[in-house]
C-alpha cells in the first residue's frame, strides 16, 4: 500500500507538471497522460526502496502502538526474528520489483522519452522499433542504435547503425547513405565503414570510405536526449553495450555502474530495511513512532547520498565497478550487524 500511495503521488506531482508543456509542438492531454502511464514502471522501481522502508516501519510501528509487539517478545520471539518476518517480504516485492526493470521499464521508457523527444524538436521522432528519426535539411537520418559515453569532461554519444536519406527540392532520393558507426569529437561528427550509393540517370554508383566527415546540424546535446539512461535498460541490453564498447575502446563505465547498482540493489533494500527494524522496537514513550519514522528516512536519504558519492568517488580511482557497489552493502550490513547486537545487548 506504500508502494502504491509513492507512486500515485509522484505520478500526480509530475502529471501537473506535464500540463504546462500543452500546446507545445502539438502537445495534448492524451499524450500527457499516456507518458505518464508509460513511466510508471520506472517509477516504481525507483520508488521501491523508500516503500519498502516506510511500509516496514508502519507495519511495525502499528504492532508496537497495539503492544502486540510487546506480546510477541514475552512469548520468547527474538527481534531478528520478527523483523525476518518483515524482511521475507520485502526480499518478494524485491523479486518483482527486479522483474518490473528488467521487462516492463525498458520498452515503457524508451516510448515515453520519445513523446519527450518529440516535445523537445519538432523535426525528430523516436520509434521503439526502428531507432531514432530526425530531418537534417533536405536529408533524413535514422539512427539505430546510441549509446551515453563518458568524456574527459563530461558525457558524449557514439552512434551506430547510421542511415541518411538524401533528398532534393522536389522530394526526389539522390542518396543513400549506411555507416557502422558515427561519432562526435573536437566539434565535427565522423561517419565510420561508411557506404554511399548515389542515383542518378545512368543507375545506381557505390562508394565506400573507412572514415568520413559528417556535415550535420544535428545537435549532439539533443542526440544525447534520445539515448535511453543505463538505469533503465534490462541487464540483457547493459551486457551487449558493455561488450561493444569494450571491443571498440571505448568507456563502458555508465554501463558496468548501472549493472552492477541493478544487481545489487535487492541487498541494499534488505540492509537498509534490517538497519532501520530496530526503531520500529523502541517503546512509543521514547519520542513517539512519527519522530522514529522520520528519522528512517532521514537515514534512507543519507544512505543514498552516501552510496552515490562512495561509488563516484571509486570512479576517480579507478575501482571496479562491481567492488564499488558492493562496498556500499558490505558496509550497510556491518551497521545493520552492530545495531541489532547492540539493541540486543540494551535490551
Amino acid at each position: 500500500l506504500t508502494w502504491l500511495m509513492l507512486v500515485g503521488f509522484d505520478a500526480v506531482l509530475q502529471f501537473a507538471r506535464q500540463l504546462g508543456d500543452l500546446g507545445r509542438n502539438g502537445y495534448t492531454l492524451g499524450q500527457a497522460a499516456v507518458y505518464i502511464l508509460l513511466t510508471l514502471p520506472r517509477r516504481f522501481f525507483e520508488m521501491y526502496g523508500n516503500a519498502a522502508l516506510i511500509g516496514v516501519l508502519l507495519g511495525l510501528g502499528g504492532l508496537a502502538a497495539s503492544n502486540e509487539l510487546t506480546a510477541l517478545r514475552a512469548a520468547g520471539m527474538s527481534r531478528l526474528r520478527i523483523g525476518a518476518a518483515a524482511l521475507a517480504l520485502v526480499a518478494l516485492l524485491s523479486v518483482l520489483a527486479l522483474l518490473d526493470a528488467e521487462y516492463a521499464m525498458p520498452p515503457a521508457e524508451a516510448r515515453a522519452q520519445a513523446i519527450q523527444l518529440a516535445l523537445t524538436a519538432r523535426n525528430i521522432a523516436a520509434a521503439t522499433g526502428s531507432g531514432l528519426w530526425a530531418r537534417d535539411g533536405d536529408a533524413i537520418v535514422n539512427v539505430r542504435s546510441a549509446l551515453a559515453t563518458r568524456e574527459v569532461m563530461g558525457a558524449g554519444i557514439d552512434l551506430r547503425d547510421v542511415r541518411i536519406y538524401r533528398f532534393n527540392a522536389q522530394g526526389r532520393l539522390l542518396e543513400v547513405d549506411w555507416a557502422a558507426g558515427a561519432s562526435y569529437a573536437d566539434g565535427r561528427w565522423q561517419l565510420d565503414d561508411l557506404r554511399q550509393t548515389r542515383f542518378g540517370a545512368a543507375g545506381a554508383v557505390r562508394d565506400v570510405r573507412v572514415t568520413a566527415p559528417w556535415r550535420t546540424h544535428l545537435s549532439p546535446r539533443l542526440l544525447e536526449l534520445s539515448v535511453l539512461s543505463p538505469n533503465a535498460q534490462a541487464v540483457r541490453d547493459l551486457l551487449r553495450n558493455i561488450d561493444y564498447l569494450h571491443g571498440n575502446g571505448l568507456d563502458a563505465r555508465l554501463y558496468t555502474d548501472a549493472l552492477w547498482q541493478r544487481l545489487f540493489y535487492p541487498l541494499n533494500v534488505l540492509m537498509l530495511v534490517l538497519c532501520t527494524l530496530p526503531l520500529a522496537f523502541g517503546t512509543l514513550r521514547a519520542g513517539g513512532f512519527g519522530k522514529r519514522l522520520l528519522i528512517g528516512l532521514l537515514i534512507a536519504v543519507s544512505w543514498f547520498f552516501l552510496q552515490r558519492a562512495l561509488v563516484n568517488l571509486a570512479i576517480v580511482y579507478s575501482i571496479p565497478a562491481w567492488l564499488a557497489n558492493l562496498g556500499p552493502v558490505l558496509l550497510l550490513a556491518l551497521v545493520a550487524v552492530w545495531v541489532f547486537r547492540h539493541r540486543h545487548a540494551a535490551a
